[in-house]
């Protein structure tokens, strides 16, 4: 929590005078009662003795009194709140080394109903939108809100050669600077990579596409997927064929992530990666906001004065025991 006018906070020096101030008070007043009253007939003069209730209202007092003085000291707090307009861009890998077997049935299948499902747990009121990268990046659908597109979109996806990383963050970045919210301001853009991480061609350098991300205001996360254990199979002339090692290289996803403020996750098996997406959807839907708390210690302060009037009455018959 921080405060718009922390010199305000000095006044709380008063609270603890106060107290003493009060505790002064009391010993005097029972020392004066016990000056001019017998103390053995005492009990027959009162009902009960009020104890420790006195002590309650002036405690919801006092606390209402830090309250109003912590509310004038302009406190703000970042508060997670729900996002109700966004753009999601699903950037997936689509090169030859997602169509290892080690996540079943493919990389990239596992991928692909993973985030069929992420699309149906997201906001309807989202705009998504899909990038595939292999050797050229390209948009397979536009930010939209219809899920069913989305899905097509996803599901139609194919295999191509090499991974254009960098072009994809950069086209992706770029995608949900179009789409405008209800009050005519740009909708909150956030990326999502799905890939295994290994980078081969494209035209812009991933950690350039990087900063552009950041610059944007476009956190970047990234789900790598796959085991070390990863092989492909590749046709040689001859009819022969060559297996070959693709193990996730997580390394510049994880600088990528860094860079924009996104989030990274690694996903060896199937349930690990509907894990992932299932996280990433509740997660998605929220945004940290930094607000003014003034009116709520105010509130606070109100409903503490009222309630230690209100037992003071009941117990005391007035306002202050």
């Amino acid at each position: 929590m921080t405060f718009a006018r922390p010199l305000a906070l000095v006044v709380l020096v008063a609270v603890p005078l106060l107290v003493l101030l009060w505790l002064r008070l009391e010993r005097r007043r029972r020392r004066g009662a016990a000056r001019f009253t017998n103390l053995a007939l005492l009990p027959n003069l009162v009902d009960a003795l009020p104890g420790r209730r006195r002590q309650i209202p002036q405690a919801l007092f006092l606390l209402a009194l830090t309250a109003l003085i912590l509310g004038m000291a302009r406190p703000h707090a970042h508060i997670t709140v729900p996002r109700h307009e966004a753009t999601v861009v699903l950037a997936i890998d689509v090169s030859r080394s997602m169509s290892a077997t080690d996540v079943k049935p493919s990389r990239l299948l596992a991928a692909e109903n993973a985030a069929n499902t992420f699309v149906d747990r997201v906001p309807h009121t989202y705009s998504l939108a899909v990038v595939a990268f292999a050797t050229h990046a390209f948009v397979a659908i536009p930010p939209t809100s219809d899920r069913a597109l989305v899905h097509t979109a996803i599901d139609d996806l194919h295999y191509g050669d090499g991974t254009a990383l960098g072009d994809a963050i950069s086209i992706a970045a770029a995608l949900g600077q179009r789409v405008r919210g209800s009050d005519g301001v740009v909708a909150p853009e956030s990326v999502l990579v799905i890939s295994d991480g290994a980078r081969q061609g494209g035209q812009t350098p991933p950690l350039t596409a990087a900063n552009r991300a950041k610059a944007l205001g476009v956190p970047v996360s990234a789900v790598v997927v796959g085991t070390p254990g990863g092989i492909i199979n590749h046709k040689l002339v001859g009819g022969f064929t060559e297996r070959i090692q693709v193990p996730p290289s997580p390394s510049t996803l994880r600088q990528i992530t860094r860079i924009t403020g996104g989030q990274y996750f690694e996903a060896a098996t199937v349930p690990e990666l509907a894990a992932v997406y299932r996280h990433l959807a509740t997660r998605i839907g929220l945004r940290t906001e930094n607000r003014e708390l003034t009116d709520a210690f105010a509130a606070g302060a109100l409903g503490l004065l009222l309630a230690g009037g209100a037992l003071s009455l009941l117990w005391f018959r007035r306002v202050l025991p």
